[in-house]
């Protein structure tokens, strides 16, 4: 019975992740060679320290990462209160909300591209005429705003995400709890913060974790807004990754950054669980 998830697990997570370890400890450069060339042993670990902006990508996705995540459940949290809030047209709001969350990153990507553009971009306009001052290479040419415009895209599309999830949790919240509440005299904020809050917990700390994972991988939106740059500023781990393997075709390199990465991410999703888990009966 077990025999198919055995071998589906093997096929699609064991057996490249073995195949990435293996070769990691290998000098292989497709440039050079179809195949594995000579064992190296850690030097491709070494090296993705030393040739590979490798910190820069990491402060870049950790900033996106949490910055991003906070964000967004935040304003998901607003949104979804305002749908559970019974005012007229939360119908249709709620039909147009899913729409962005639908579209592919690609395409946000190519749909901010145009709104970022320096002069005639909706983004530089709106600040211009709030009296910001845009850079004159424009908001993705810029070391200053590049990661926060690709930021913003990734806002736009995936807050709706966190609002539908957490209204559904909303809705699952006893009434006869909010009404014994409201009747003992608590304000609104005392019953969010200490009633419904924590009744929505476990489904807010499940959404989190997903979409953090999601966030430490970004990578269309990277790749469609500034390609990493300028310089360095807006590269993350993933857009490393490809860089190094399907660029330079440094395979053995490329290997060894996806073992690193995995590593991170591991220890920081178990810390998280340790601490959003620890008071949960399992």
């Amino acid at each position: 019975m077990l025999a198919p998830s055995v071998i589906v697990l093997f096929s699609l997570i064991i057996y490249p992740m073995g195949f990435a370890l293996v070769n990691s400890f290998y000098f292989w450069n497709l440039q050079t060679s179809p195949s594995p060339v000579q064992f190296i042993g850690l030097s491709n670990y070494q090296m993705v320290f030393q040739i590979t902006p490798f910190i820069d990508s990491l402060r870049n996705t950790l900033i996106l990462s949490i910055g991003g995540t906070f964000i967004e459940f935040w304003f998901g949290m607003g949104i979804a209160l305002l749908l559970n809030s019974q005012l007229r047209g939360m119908t249709i709001a709620r039909t147009i909300l899913i729409m962005p969350t639908t579209v592919a990153p690609i395409v946000v990507g190519f749909l901010f591209r145009y709104m970022f553009y320096e002069g005639s971009g909706l983004f530089s306009w709106l600040l211009t005429s709030l009296g910001f001052a845009v850079p004159e290479r424009g908001l993705l040419g810029s070391s200053q705003t590049a990661l926060a415009s690709i930021a913003v895209a990734d806002i736009w599309e995936w807050t709706p995400f966190f609002a539908i999830v957490l209204y559904a949790g909303l809705l699952s919240v006893p009434e006869e709890i909010v009404d014994a509440a409201r009747v003992d005299g608590a304000s609104r904020v005392q019953m969010f913060w200490r009633i419904i809050l924590p009744l929505i917990k476990p489904t807010a700390v499940i959404i989190i974790m997903i979409r953090f994972m999601q966030l430490f991988n970004m990578f269309d939106l990277v790749f469609v807004l500034t390609r990493g740059g300028p310089g360095t500023a807006s590269r993350t781990l993933s857009y490393n990754l490809y860089y190094e393997g399907l660029v330079n075709y440094n395979i053995g390199l490329a290997a060894a950054m996806t073992w690193l990465i995995v590593v991170i991410v591991t220890i920081i999703i178990n810390v998280y669980i340790l601490i959003a888990f620890k008071d949960w009966e399992w």
